[in-house]
């Protein structure tokens, strides 16, 4: 098959969708072991020995794997066929929670998120690429975004499921699952992703120059600090819910299929209001997640209201995701392939941030609704940071490809 470069915005809607069916299945098991290790937080938790802040992080180790593998596999291999790479992430997933499962104790399981994370930022990144290439200019955030539903897709069905998996069978059977979803994975892109070489003349300089330019880390900082506020609240998402929220620990894994229901329908709202204007997206979604985590520790004391306020924190913190991974193509059009990557480097620094923020608060005895006003506060200045990068677009503005 010919390269796809030939091809931009011209393959079949049946490859198209095949395609991006492919890639949004690793997102699936991406979103699956990231998400649901934080529903299975107390069990993990009792099976060391450990506190639930000590439990914690095994999220920040993963979202540190996703923030040092992003760069380093993207410099590292500039040449290879982003196809090929893209199975070699998928193998990566599959073995680093295969060691997740295996993990002896804390500190090993530490050991195994963190290399369950690296090929995380690193797939997301590549996936965007390719989908922003073979899909018209008009529609190329629609396609991320449909990448990107695999992730949340898998908080509306593959973390309940491995929830509840984890729940009945022991935790380690969650991780086995998503080992078996990243081998499936493999066998998709070889048979549906059709061959996308590298970008000519790229290498580790040329992808470097991106970092050159301010824009990259406003974005980087609207990622790192405004969408940890979701992760505040969700790192903890079962004791808060089911000690402050009253909602039944059984019940759990259905709360979790609906904040995942409310992220798919915020990835494919951002997806639409990115292809109009993508700051415009980024500062809806950064607005909508601040007042939602405000009003979630406001009022979440009673199940109908906890389940209503999760599921709004849910679609207004995915508005963000497809906005501001297109926001990285184009600020970082130099080094398109290390720039895709460090959206996720940056949504997993507020990862790391969110969870740590979350557990400090909790720790202080602040009690558990203390997380969504962390979480509010790093949304606020997330919606900061954006001003700046508006403003300095203004001044220089960036060039983005015909809608």
């Amino acid at each position: 098959m010919t390269d796809t470069r030939s091809l931009s915005g011209t393959l079949e809607p049946r490859q198209l969708a095949l395609a991006l069916l492919a890639m949004s299945t690793g997102a699936f098991a991406i979103g699956t072991t990231e998400f649901a290790t934080m529903g299975l937080l107390p069990q993990i938790a009792e099976s060391f020995g450990a506190t639930l802040p000590q439990a914690g992080n095994l999220v920040s180790a993963y979202a540190l794997g996703v923030v040092v593998g992003a760069p380093v596999i993207m410099l590292a291999v500039p040449r290879v066929s982003r196809t090929r790479l893209l199975v070699l992430l998928a193998v990566g997933l599959a073995v680093g929670n295969a060691l997740s499962a295996l993990a002896p104790g804390l500190g090993s399981a530490l050991a195994a998120r963190f290399l369950a994370g690296v090929p995380h930022g690193a797939y997301f990144g590549l996936t965007a690429v390719v989908a922003a290439r073979v899909a018209p200019p008009q529609r190329r955030a629609r396609s991320v975004s449909l990448v990107m539903v695999g992730l949340t897709v898998a908080t509306t069905l593959g973390v309940p499921i491995s929830t509840a998996l984890g729940q009945q069978l022991g935790w380690r059977s969650m991780y086995w699952f998503v080992t078996v979803v990243a081998l499936v994975t493999v066998l998709a892109i070889l048979r549906w992703v059709p061959p996308v070489a590298a970008e000519p003349g790229a290498n580790a300089r040329r992808e470097l120059t991106a970092l050159a330019s301010p824009q990259v880390w406003l974005a980087v900082g609207i990622g790192g600090i405004g969408f940890g506020g979701m992760f505040a609240l969700y790192s903890y998402i079962t004791p808060i819910t089911t000690e402050a929220g009253g909602i039944a620990i059984g019940h759990v894994p259905a709360l979790l299929a609906l904040f995942g229901g409310g992220m798919t329908l915020g990835t494919l709202l951002g997806g639409r209001l990115a292809d109009r204007s993508v700051l415009g997206a980024v500062a809806v979604g950064l607005g909508a997640m601040a007042l939602s985590l405000a009003a979630f520790g406001l009022w979440a004391t009673v199940p109908v209201r906890t389940v209503v306020l999760a599921v709004l924190v849910a679609t207004s913190s995915a508005i963000i995701g497809p906005a501001l991974q297109t926001r990285l193509l184009d600020v970082a059009r130099q080094g398109p392939s290390l720039g895709a990557a460090l959206h996720h480097s940056a949504m997993n620094i507020g990862n790391a941030v969110g969870a740590w923020l979350g557990g400090v608060v909790i720790a202080a005895g602040l009690g558990y609704l203390a997380p969504a006003w962390a979480g509010a506060g790093l949304a606020v200045a997330g919606l900061l940071i954006t001003a700046a990068s508006v403003v300095l677009d203004r001044r220089q503005p960036v060039r983005e490809p015909a809608r």
